[in-house]
């Protein structure tokens, strides 16, 4: 093939540990096609051939996914050492390397997975050189940072479809995220089907579960693509549809519904019968045969269990054994558990409230509280998994998760106990998403996050990640998730037309509020209609970044820069000018309506901005007392309505400050 001059654009996420990129490139065309030269196997023959595909609709070349004879010259070779372990474990090297040469490319890893991580690198390679795609000449040496890369997705407070689940899992296989951990009990409903005690699903979960057959089906689905499926079964708090199900598992009075208010639930299971501990045992060892995971996650957050202070027999229970609080209790049932799960061959995973020294050290601690029960638990020798600053249901901005780290340097913790910290894992609770804006809540975020699970720990340059992340999302949407175009879905059904132009500008304006804000101010329910403008709306959308972006560089010398103040002044009239229409949509949707004070509240605070940046570009200072009424406006503008946020808030608070009076 011909070499291509083609300057190469580093596109990658996450960042590779090692890359060296030269000029030139090798061009694609409709004869490209791979073969393995060493091992081979069904598995790596179909990540082989999603690659091809993925390849095929980037270039739009007519690639054959016919498979060919291994031993003949091919421009991809592939040379694997072996299948890897026969049950993913946290040890499975994901190790590779990848060149590119004007010849070809060439992938080698020591097992399948490494091998499907260096064919997401490849496709992630392809640019556009001309009239051609090229991949660039690059040698990549590349391992992750950390074994445990996982995302948490709760199917127990809203049940998510089959098919959400296996496009959340192509995007985890995308951005070399390998641990999916499936939340499949709550107070809302008990998503997973048990022949043993099919009450568990037949009046716990509203009808909506997953079979065993379907659970079976997702963990081949992810294995196909190197991800782990670790599931979640809550206990012995989070479990009021297990004593709906079965009441004799109650502490005290048993709950007289499946909850649908979400909050920390009195309801716990009974831990000083021994009858909880067969049904457990019954139970778990059935999950067993379904998830082969070295690893069950058994939940143990938030129990007050207020039963356990005043039923007597609890009570005697505790003198009887010594046990002097709940917390104890909790440690007494958590060894039970522990017992049962190492006669099934499993390492627990809990939330770090089962952190207790009474526990063997045989236990992994995931920190959901903050960073502090991590180092705790790594100090007293547990191994641990950092969740704290990755839930996305905080709203939090792309670059803000982006910078927290599962294990910086700068951590107190001795070498031998940086060891123990396995990873971390973002985690996506339920309450306010539902299956038609899952894709936006989770992407493009989740891809930042992995980014910071894989790659060094230096490579945190913000501003990269953003225009990285941009590339990437477009991506993730030909993979199947719908994170960009759910927006414009829900902003359709809002308006009742297809003329959302104007409120898709206006849309880009704002942003969700965190799940504790909206919870507070709209006291949401299982039973709340996820069908809002604040459903509509993206969190992080790529307008916070870009105006937060411009303005930065504006403020380093606003009498020069001309070219950031035109596109900020074009930004907020273009925000200010959508009003109009929107306001019109509103009169005909009671549901767009919801954010009227929004809308009224937009022409002033863009007025203000455009004013800020006009006194700041000639030099001029702003008339007496107009810093004072602005500021009084950004006030206002913070005050919760419609449980949406204006994304630039920030960016005109640092402009206003910038003007002089």
């Amino acid at each position: 093939m011909a070499p291509s001059s083609e300057t190469f654009v580093n596109n990658l996420m996450p960042q590779p540990a090692s890359l060296q990129a030269s000029s030139g490139g090798f061009v694609l065309n409709a004869q490209f096609h791979a073969v393995t030269t060493h091992f081979n196997d069904p598995r790596l023959d179909d990540a082989i051939h999603r690659a091809i595909l993925q390849l095929r609709q980037k270039t739009a070349l007519p690639l054959s996914v016919e498979p060919v004879a291994a031993g003949t010259e091919a421009p991809l070779t592939i040379d694997v050492q072996g299948a890897g372990e026969a049950v993913q474990s946290v040890d499975e090297n994901e190790a590779y390397t990848l060149s590119v040469t004007p010849a070809g490319a060439h992938i080698e890893a020591a097992t399948v997975v490494g091998a499907m991580h260096g064919l997401e690198t490849l496709v992630q390679l392809v640019q556009p050189s001309g009239s051609d795609y090229i991949l660039p000449i690059v040698s990549i040496h590349d391992s992750p940072r950390f074994p445990w890369r996982g995302l948490m997705i709760d199917c127990g407070r809203h049940f998510e479809p089959m098919d959400v689940l296996k496009r959340t899992i192509d995007g985890m296989a995308a951005v070399k995220l390998n641990v999916f951990h499936w939340h499949l009990t709550e107070d809302q409903g008990f998503r997973i089907e048990s022949k043993l005690y099919p009450r568990l699903t037949g009046v716990g979960s509203d009808g909506l579960f997953y079979t065993q057959q379907d659970a079976r089906d997702l963990v081949a689905y992810a294995r196909a693509r190197g991800i782990r499926v670790v599931p979640e079964f809550e206990m012995p708090g989070h479990s009021t549809a297990w004593q709906y199900a079965y009441p004799k598992l109650s502490s005290g009075t048993p709950p007289p519904a499946v909850r649908r208010d979400f909050g920390v639930s009195d309801y716990a299971l009974d831990p000083t019968r021994e009858e909880t501990y067969q049904f457990i045992a019954r139970f778990l060892g059935e999950m067993a045969t379904i998830f082969p995971d070295p690893y069950m996650h058994i939940g143990g957050d938030e129990t007050p269990a207020p039963d356990w202070k005043t039923n007597p027999r609890i009570i005697a229970f505790m003198k009887a054994h010594n046990l002097k609080d709940n917390g104890a209790l909790q440690a007494y049932f958590n060894t039970r558990v522990l017992k049962i799960l190492t006669g099934l061959h499993k390492h627990m995973v809990g939330w770090d409230e089962i952190l207790n020294p009474a526990l063997p050290k045989d236990i992994v601690i995931q920190s959901w509280r903050g960073e502090a029960s991590l180092t705790q638990g790594a100090q007293q020798g547990y191994q641990g998994i950092l969740s704290a600053p990755y839930y996305l249901d905080g709203m939090k901005s792309a670059g803000t998760h982006y910078l927290a780290d599962p294990l910086p340097s700068s951590s107190s913790l001795t070498p031998e106990q940086r060891k123990l910290v396995l990873g971390g894992e973002i985690c996506m609770w339920g309450e306010q998403i539902d299956a038609g804006t899952i894709d936006s809540r989770n992407w493009p975020r989740t891809a930042a996050i992995a980014e910071r699970f894989w790659s060094p720990e230096d490579v945190t340059n913000v501003d990269d990640m953003y225009r990285r992340l941009n590339v990437v999302s477009i991506q993730l949407e030909g993979l199947g998730l719908q994170h960009i175009t759910q927006e414009d879905a829900y902003l359709r059904d809002l308006a009742g037309t297809q003329d959302i132009d104007q409120l898709r500008i206006f849309a880009s304006a704002f942003e969700p509020v965190s799940f504790g804000e909206r919870y507070h101010q709209q006291k949401t329910s299982q039973l709340t209609v996820l069908d809002r403008f604040v459903d509509a709306v993206r969190p992080d959308p790529p307008s916070r970044y870009e105006v937060a972006h411009l303005t930065e560089n504006f403020l380093k010398s606003p009498q020069s820069d001309t070219a950031d103040a035109a596109a900020l002044t074009q930004w907020f009239e273009a925000v200010s000018n959508s009003v109009p229409t929107v306001e019109n949509q509103m009169q005909h949707s009671p549901r767009l309506a919801e954010a009227q004070e929004r809308a009224q509240q937009l022409p002033g605070l863009a007025k203000a901005a455009t004013d800020a940046i006009h006194f700041l570009s000639s030099g001029t200072k702003a008339p007496a007392g107009w810093k004072a009424s602005t500021t009084a406006q950004i006030e206002a503008a913070k005050k919760p309505s419609a449980v949406v946020r204006f994304v630039f808030i920030d960016s005109l608070t640092s402009l206003v400050n910038a003007v002089q009076e």
